[in-house]
């Protein structure tokens, strides 16, 4: 894309409302943040389905990351 474009694109979107302009700006952002995670391995996958037939049977209990988080750091000190 040439600045020329990439100027009119600008210049057009400034002509937009205000919530519009700040709905465009997210987008680009977060175009800029969108990596293409690698593929997941083999050894991943099947962790992945052990976890989730774990969760599946109820034989492990979900935790509260923010609470997990609390205690770890609260360790720390």
């Amino acid at each position: 894309m040439s600045i020329t474009i990439a100027e009119k694109v600008v210049t057009e979107a400034m002509g937009l409302s205000p919530s519009l302009r700040a709905f465009v700006a997210e987008k680009l952002i977060e175009s800029l943040d969108a990596t293409e995670a690698p593929p997941l391995s083999a050894k991943w996958k099947k962790e992945i389905r052990r976890r989730c037939a774990e969760l599946d049977r109820g034989t492990v209990k979900l935790r509260d990351a923010e609470a997990v988080f609390t205690k770890a750091y609260a360790a720390l000190s």
